[in-house]
């Protein structure tokens, strides 16, 4: 189909192929749901709607109503403090050699994370979860056959595990147990605001420290964005001497 063929003409007002696509794609997430047959459809109908009240408000000469030239102004304004805080910043950069200087000043942001792995069992009662928990020890029962039968954590289904996380993932009295445990340890009960747990840690690791390559792009947004508010403070400060304000 020929893009530049009128899809639709109302008035003067002509409405392409070309249109339909740009409206769909200024959809962001929603945009796959239309861009088919019937989406397509009625995305047109939807165009040919706003030319017919364009074409009417033109026709009624709406644009010199007071009212509008008044919501037109207040855009402008709006549009022209936009265009002038980005003119404010546009000419930041930041350089790879500022990139490559916080990344080796900041070795604690990208070491790497302890991580663990750990499984539990949750129950509503301390005496049952000190029982349950002589039982698992004693080899009366195995640790994931009490979870699948007692724990009242979805996780039981599973024999209890949480898989691997890292520090600050679960509630304090949980996370402080779990990373003072050592691989294998059984650890209960532990209260917690959800019940009374009988933890086991299944594995401990440092996570590997964050390859430079990896990194390079967040570091970059970060800098620029303070080098952005920096450069647009002191441009507010500027215009504070340039016009006093009065409070």
């Amino acid at each position: 189909m020929e893009i530049s063929r009128p899809l639709a003409v109302v008035g003067s007002i002509s409405i392409t192929e070309a249109d339909v696509t740009e409206t769909i794609l200024a959809m962001g997430p929603r945009a796959e749901s239309f861009n088919n047959p019937q989406g397509r459809a009625a995305v047109l109908e939807k165009l040919i709607e706003q030319a017919l009240f364009l074409t009417d408000a033109r026709k009624n000469m709406m644009e010199y109503d007071p009212a509008f030239k008044q919501q037109l102004q207040h855009v402008k304004d709006e549009l022209l403090t936009q265009f002038a805080v980005s003119k404010a910043i546009e000419r930041v950069s930041v350089t790879e050699a500022e990139i490559k200087e916080f990344f080796d000043a900041n070795p604690d942001q990208f070491s790497g994370q302890e991580l663990v792995s750990a499984s539990h069992i949750l129950l509503d009662d301390e005496a049952r979860a000190s029982e349950l928990l002589q039982k698992i020890q004693a080899g009366e029962i195995s640790f994931e056959d009490a979870a699948r039968e007692n724990s009242s954590c979805p996780s039981g289904q599973n024999g209890g595990s949480l898989g691997e996380f890292g520090h600050g993932q679960m509630v304090k009295e949980f996370d402080e147990a779990c990373f003072s445990m050592e691989p294998g340890e059984l650890r209960g009960p532990v209260k917690t605001q959800f019940g009374w747990h009988i933890i086991r840690l299944d594995g401990k690791k440092q996570s590997e420290p964050m390859k430079f390559s990896d990194v390079h792009d967040a570091i970059r947004e970060h800098l620029l964005g303070e080098k952005r508010q920096k450069a647009y403070q002191s441009k507010v400060n500027q215009m504070k001497i340039m016009y006093p304000v009065n409070r």
